[in-house]
């Protein structure tokens, strides 16, 4: 059986040379980066098997665009939901940005349950 492996020596072991093909280096987003800290932590054989087969960063920039994807939808009727109008950014901005920032936690709690931690 060969294997056209090389291997390079270590102490009085043989360790395989393994490379991984380039990956694209855009860098990943905030909820890329959460998922992948997930992954690593929580799911470690996940996260190895996605990781040696080159599947990771694909997966990564997948959760990434659909958390953000998912936050431009909800933002709009959680806002709606809570009150945060134009009116009330021009008549009192401080609560209405009081009123965006719990929206956008909500809407944060909701992505993590759903695609990040899971």
């Amino acid at each position: 059986m060969e294997n056209n492996l090389t291997y390079t020596r270590n102490g009085d072991y043989l360790i395989p040379d393994l490379k991984l093909s380039e990956q694209p280096e855009k860098p990943l987003g905030k909820y890329g980066r959460m998922r992948k800290a997930y992954l690593k932590e929580h799911r470690p054989i996940l996260y190895n098997q996605l990781l040696m087969s080159e599947k990771l960063y694909p997966h990564l920039r997948e959760i990434d665009e659909t958390a953000n994807s998912r936050l431009e939808q909800m933002m709009p009727r959680l806002a709606e939901a809570a009150g945060a109008t134009e009116q009330l950014k021009a008549s009192d901005p401080m609560q209405w940005v009081g009123l965006m920032n719990t929206c956008k936690a909500q809407a944060e709690e909701i992505l993590l349950a759903e695609l990040i931690n899971s």
